[in-house]
């Protein structure tokens, strides 16, 4: 895909991608977002934890990976991180990208690359506790082993332009395959979005969102919880 860089409301880069009119990041703030949802909301969600397997839907910029590599250190979470990605970007793109520069901090130049180099298909130490294995293809084609993730980062193109990945049948793959008492942390509010996962079983919450965007979803796979029950929505 052609993309395009764009500078963010928080100085960080975004890409835009002009056949699908669609940003990989908020242009509020790329890094912001990915901290409010992704970390505050997701990963520090799970305090007490020693160790969590991630499963990220849409690798793209690599940004997520490496604010996880990093507030996992920070906290002494080892980190068995699952990315997914049908059209991984090229290094010539990734190479502009200025997360490193705006974080500020010299191991994170060192991780960005070490997380974009690392191979497909194959599990890579990233750093003595983070551990990432790369997928190139689409979540709907690939095998997910039940009841083996923690968290999920559901950070795929909107709904209005992957319509197929925000479904009960994509949300029912997510939720076989995570564990009782994990949790899905997503960036779209969407009613549909919303539905979906209550169709599948999920108890779910609007959280409020980062700067440009009013709300959020997480929604929790209960320890006993029968799959297709309904949830209230919580307000």
């Amino acid at each position: 895909m052609d993309v395009e860089l764009v500078v963010t409301g928080d100085g960080s880069h975004t890409l835009f991608v002009p056949a699908l009119k669609e940003h990989y990041h908020s242009i509020f703030g790329a890094i912001r977002e990915s901290r409010h949802i992704f970390i505050d909301s997701g990963l520090l969600y799970f305090p007490d934890h020693s160790a969590l397997t991630i499963l990220e839907t849409g690798f793209g910029t690599g940004l997520n990976v490496l604010l996880t590599s990093m507030e996992a250190n920070n906290h002494n979470i080892k980190v068995n991180y699952i990315a997914v990605e049908p059209y991984p970007l090229e290094a010539a793109i990734y190479l502009q990208l200025n997360y490193p520069y705006k974080l500020g901090l010299q191991e994170s130049l060192h991780l960005f690359k070490a997380i974009h180099a690392a191979p497909f298909k194959k599990t890579t130490s990233i750093t003595q506790g983070f551990s990432l294995t790369k997928i190139k293809g689409k979540l709907e084609d690939i095998v997910l082993s039940a009841k083996s993730i923690d968290l999920v980062y559901f950070d795929a193109f909107s709904p209005e332009v992957q319509p197929e990945l925000w479904t009960d049948k994509i949300f029912r793959k997510v939720f076989a395959a995570m564990k009782p008492g994990g949790i899905l942390v997503t960036y779209s509010a969407k009613g549909s979005v919303r539905r979906a996962l209550m169709n599948t079983g999920f108890q779910v919450e609007k959280l409020p969102g980062p700067p440009g965007k009013r709300e959020i979803t997480r929604a929790i796979k209960q320890l006993l919880h029968p799959l297709g029950l309904s949830n209230k929505l919580e307000s």
